[in-house]
């Protein structure tokens, strides 16, 4: 086996990636503190054709050299929008039948191995603060709270482990559907 380099992998430009198809997912980052953990997960919504990343509350907005520096280059492919109340986003996202399902550990949360996708449908992920987590006023407002299983010692992942499994995990089972 021969490693690629990077002429090999054939990577669209910015001016096709803006053109491509997205994936109907909008992820929302509310008073995400850290600027490594917002730069990986605009780099994972690069990598899966995101649709659009809100950056809500403390969450920091580009340009920033400390979110460059993980997201390399990602806050120009993916779309963003900064919003400081993350209640105003949910709202507004619902009012356009985006199902907004919020990534946390609560009562009766769907285990994400069980979450199953439906065609048609543009889903948000909702990530709260590194400490806080996701605010039970937007854990009210979703319509489903996702779980990531876990069966370590630990009761948390980083926010940006966190962003990517589920990412990957609705756009592969996004990706069946068409």
């Amino acid at each position: 086996m021969k490693k690629l380099v990077l002429d090999d992998l054939n990577r669209i430009n910015v001016e096709e990636f803006k053109q491509a198809e997205k994936t109907p997912i909008i992820i929302v980052l509310d008073d995400i503190r850290s600027l490594h953990n917002i730069g990986a997960v605009f780099r994972t919504s690069d990598a899966f054709l995101i649709e659009k990343i809100y950056l809500c509350g403390i969450t920091a907005t580009p340009p920033n050299k400390e979110i460059h520096k993980t997201a390399l280059g990602a806050t120009e492919t993916v779309e963003w929008e900064y919003a400081k109340n993350v209640v105003e986003v949910v709202e507004k996202l619902k009012s356009e039948n985006v199902a907004v399902y919020s990534v946390e550990q609560v009562e009766n949360s769907i285990m994400l191995n069980d979450f199953s996708v439906s065609e048609n449908v543009k889903y948000a992920l909702v990530f709260g603060n590194e400490v806080k987590g996701v605010s039970q006023e937007v854990i009210d407002m979703s319509k489903g709270v996702i779980e990531i299983p876990q069966l370590g010692t630990k009761h948390s992942l980083n926010i940006s482990v966190s962003a990517g499994i589920v990412i990957w995990d609705l756009f592969q089972k996004l990706q069946v559907l068409k």
